[in-house]
């Protein structure tokens, strides 16, 4: 019988895996703000387009990444019960799957503009998505690989690795976007295809990173040693916990994409702050995602165990642990909204002063779905810790589609709220997803695990 931790040897166990990868996931969406912030300082339609651009590559991106999100509950539990074979063969087949995901949304990035003006979206602001995409679109490949070595890598509990080569991102594209964006140091002025090229470069150098790393620091687990060859049974194991956290995940960044279709429809400016807005409450959103995936892996290596005790002691802790996160970052997000927005737009841009005073009403909304929003994600963490992932995709579609899109046209455009009215209909189906995923956990699949 393992021995029962104390709740402070949780909280210990959890913030020495946890800490680094909020570090990662905050350093990893410093890369996307990076190319707000330079492109607000471009040109703010440049910037509305790149948003537009953007959101339709991370939609597909995220969908895809449900695969390598499967790979940290079966390292994790494969690592728990000492079965080292099966976490390469899992991995294997995550880079599979996730390559050939990569060949089938390529022709869709490719063609953003037909897709976009199709939505509604500006001529013009379709335009630049579009340029944005030529490139972009490209990284789709890399992106992959790298999220299922970073999945992998983090059931393994080599945590720092992937924070530090996620800092090594940023520093690439920092210097990307600057060069390449504005024209310095000899490069050519681009600008939107500078963030483009930026970013395929800073997807291809984290995957080499990976990649040397996981061959010289890990070679016990021979990763890529006859890779070519196929493996149906862990293939059809990835693919089958894989498409649902994919789908899931793709309901609640579908929400978010839905919103700014409808900040586009009713202006470039109000989509400019709509994406400024979005960045800065996603980065408060980093620190949940960080303890979320801790939690798939401290439940996957419980479960792996046979130690359904701990399972139930650590869901408690890194669950308060997340609700006290929230709450500081609220109070942050109400004293000072103005100037966090005004970080991202040129101070001699005359749109400025607009951009400011409608993205800090959008902040207020954000806090408001601060709590319901990290305690959906830690929900969905835990379940998926215990490879609980088919449910949960069908609770995230109810939550999003049937009640968080149109709650947001409601409140938007039926009752003539706008801005802040999509984002209420934000929050109120993050708080439906909230209680669906936690109520999942706590009275059915826990009590399920303590029984067994």
């Amino acid at each position: 019988m393992t021995a029962r931790m104390t709740y402070g040897a949780h909280v210990k166990a959890i913030l020495a895996l946890g800490l680094p990868l909020i570090g990662s996931h905050v350093a990893q969406f410093a890369v996307q703000m990076t190319d707000t912030f330079m492109l607000g300082w471009y040109d703010v339609r440049v910037l509305a387009g790149e948003v537009l651009g953007g959101t339709l590559f991370f939609i597909l991106f995220i969908a895809g990444s449900g695969f390598a999100w499967a790979v940290s509950p079966l390292v994790a539990s494969a690592e728990g019960a000492g079965d080292t074979t099966t976490a390469r063969r899992v991995t294997r087949m995550s880079l599979w799957i996730s390559a050939l995901y990569a060949c089938a949304t390529l022709p869709l990035l490719l063609n953003a503009d037909t897709i976009l003006l199709a939505l509604g979206q500006e001529p013009e602001l379709a335009r630049i998505a579009d340029d944005y995409l030529s490139i972009t679109a490209w990284a789709i490949f890399p992106a992959l690989g790298v999220m299922v070595l970073k999945s992998h890598l983090s059931a393994l509990e080599r945590t720092r690795v992937v924070f530090w080569v996620t800092i090594l991102a940023v520093l690439v594209n920092g210097l990307g976007n600057y060069m390449f964006i504005f024209g310095h140091w000899g490069a050519p002025e681009m600008g939107v295809r500078g963030a483009a090229v930026a970013t395929v470069m800073v997807h291809t150098v984290s995957l080499l990173a990976l990649v040397v790393y996981t061959e010289t620091a890990t070679p016990e687990h021979e990763l890529f040693r006859r890779f070519w060859r196929p493996d149906r049974e862990a293939f059809g194991t990835v693919f089958r916990l894989g498409w649902p956290i994919g789908i899931t995940t793709v309901a609640e960044v579908g929400l978010f994409a839905m919103s700014s279709l409808m900040m586009g429809w009713i202006g470039p400016l109000h989509l400019a702050a709509h994406g400024i807005a979005i960045q800065v409450a996603s980065v408060v959103f980093m620190i949940h995602l960080g303890l979320s995936n801790t939690a798939t892996i401290r439940a996957g290596r419980a479960i792996g165990r046979g130690d359904a005790q701990g399972l139930r002691d650590g869901a408690l802790v890194v669950t308060a642990l997340s609700g006290l996160a929230a709450l500081v970052t609220i109070a942050i997000i109400v004293a000072i909204p103005g100037p966090l927005i005004g970080l991202f737009v040129d101070p001699a841009d005359p749109d400025r002063p607009r951009v400011i005073e409608i993205g800090t009403v959008l902040l207020y909304a954000a806090a408001l779905f601060q709590l319901v929003d990290a305690a959906q994600v830690m929900a969905l963490g835990l379940l998926r810790g215990v490879q609980d992932t088919r449910v949960p995709m069908i609770y995230a579609a109810i939550s999003y589609w049937l009640i968080g899109v149109p709650c947001s046209y409601v409140l938007g455009f039926v009752l003539g709220w706008e801005g802040p009215g999509i984002w209420l209909g934000l929050a109120a189906g993050l708080a439906a997803a909230s209680v669906f995923m936690m109520t999942r956990f706590w009275h059915n699949t826990l009590p399920a695990a303590l029984r067994a």
